[in-house]
């Protein structure tokens, strides 16, 4: 393990391994640099893989007042590490992070995202804008176990009777420990968690979007509209995953996208030794050329992943 200073002062964890251009991976809610442990050793091969702690998690520090700006300025610090440009993964939540840190102009290279979950249309009830406000009352009276079952049902439409076995279960504590980053990831997807297309369009690395074939249709059509909005972007759908996606099957295509030389939009898949690919279907955006193409790293609970999506490269949504 390794540290970075950010620049508030903040130390933030991270592993290296492999060798080969640099890959920064971004974790979502509920879950430290651990659970991206698999993506990581699956892209050493062929990349130099910076696998960090977000503030407040694991072995990384949190210095208060929380500001999703001192969030970019954490991944900044990780990139001039990297050596001064990189290609960044993000899933979920970190995948709205991540787009967030390529807005802001950041050396990024390349950039993968994995669902991020914006509410983007009716297809599912919203998520209220006070719900980051929420989130942190109820830290603040010690009702950790509240915050989580409120992210997961009004952020991740998990199902309350799921969210009550899930409290009666050995791992809750797990949750309730990670309760005090939600109101981090409730700021990192904006109001409503609704993505701002004007900043979006502002992003000019070379983007990939993914969803999985089988998650809901919302979250779906949230890739479609991130896809849309970037100026260079491609979407992949990999077919039968959801929100849990497969690190096995993520990988090759995460891994084939960012050691691709040159944008050209043509129709290919990529595929791993055991058949996994993700299926490629030719669009054109409205001022560039880009390419849609025809899921999150966590502990499994599929159960609670199908009923929804969510906020993490996360264990609940």
């Amino acid at each position: 393990m390794s540290n970075v200073t950010s620049r508030d002062g903040t130390a933030i964890a991270f592993d290296r391994s492999g060798e080969g251009a640099p890959i920064v991976l971004v974790a979502g809610a509920f879950v430290d640099r651990s659970q991206l442990n698999e993506l990581a050793g699956l892209l050493a091969p062929s990349f130099t893989v910076l696998n960090y702690d977000r503030r407040g998690r694991g072995e990384s520090g949190d210095t208060p007042p929380y500001e999703v700006q001192r969030e970019i300025e954490d991944l900044e610090a990780l990139i001039v590490e990297a050596g001064g440009a990189a290609s960044v993964f993000g899933g979920s939540s970190g995948a709205a992070l991540a787009l967030e840190v390529a807005a802001a102009g950041l050396e990024i290279e390349k950039l993968v995202v994995y669902e991020p979950p914006y509410v983007v249309d009716d297809s599912r009830p919203p998520v209220g804008p006070d719900i980051a406000d929420r989130l942190s009352a109820l830290i603040a009276d010690g009702r950790r176990g509240d915050a989580a079952e409120l992210f997961m049902t009004e952020g991740g439409l998990v199902p309350g009777e799921v969210v009550a076995e899930m409290r009666r279960s050995p791992i809750w504590a797990a949750t309730e420990a990670m309760a005090h980053t939600l109101p981090y990831d409730a700021a990192v997807m904006g109001r409503g968690n609704k993505p701002s297309t004007e900043r979006l369009a502002d992003i000019s690395a070379p983007t990939l979007v993914i969803d999985g074939g089988a998650s809901p249709a919302w979250i779906r059509s949230s890739a479609e509209t991130v896809a849309e909005a970037l100026r260079n972007a491609r979407r992949a759908t990999l077919p039968d995953q959801m929100h849990n996606v497969s690190q096995e099957v993520l990988a090759p295509v995460v891994s084939g996208f960012i050691a691709e030389q040159g944008f050209e939009s043509d129709h290919s898949t990529y595929t791993n030794s055991k058949g996994h690919h993700a299926d490629q279907v030719v669009r054109q955006p409205s001022r560039q050329r880009s390419r849609s193409l025809p899921g999150l790293l966590c502990r499994p609970r599929p159960r609670v992943l199908q009923n929804g999506g969510g906020h993490g490269l996360d264990h609940h949504q």
